[in-house]
């Protein structure tokens, strides 16, 4: 009788090793991806997070397990935009109460 008595191996075991090939991919990728978004924000914390779930299911002695991986990765950084609001509501990149000081004017007007 062939006992398993281990985590890694009960893992390696399910789904005829798909299932720890599918978390190792999910890893890699996902520690890939926040690599990526620490080398464009080196000063900013990236997280991410791997979850796998085991459901046991017993019955008359057999247990049945089935498993389920799922991943949080980071979010990509988004860039900003810099507006004034006009008094009647409307976006422009001008400041409404300066004016335009490379518009040409009437040099002979008073």
């Amino acid at each position: 009788m062939t006992r398993i008595r281990d985590a890694q191996t009960i893992i390696g075991s399910l789904e005829r090793g798909e299932l720890a090939a599918t978390l190792s991919e999910e890893i890699s990728g996902t520690l890939a991806e926040m690599k990526d978004r620490s080398d464009q924000a080196p000063k900013e914390k990236v997280k991410g997070e791997i979850t796998l779930k085991l459901k046991l299911s017993m019955e008359m002695g057999a247990v049945t397990i089935t498993a389920d991986v799922a991943s949080k990765r980071p979010k990509a950084p988004r860039g900003s935009s810099f507006f004034w609001v006009t008094d009647s509501g409307e976006l422009t990149t001008e400041h409404p109460q300066q004016h335009d000081m490379f518009k040409l004017r009437d040099a002979t007007a008073d």
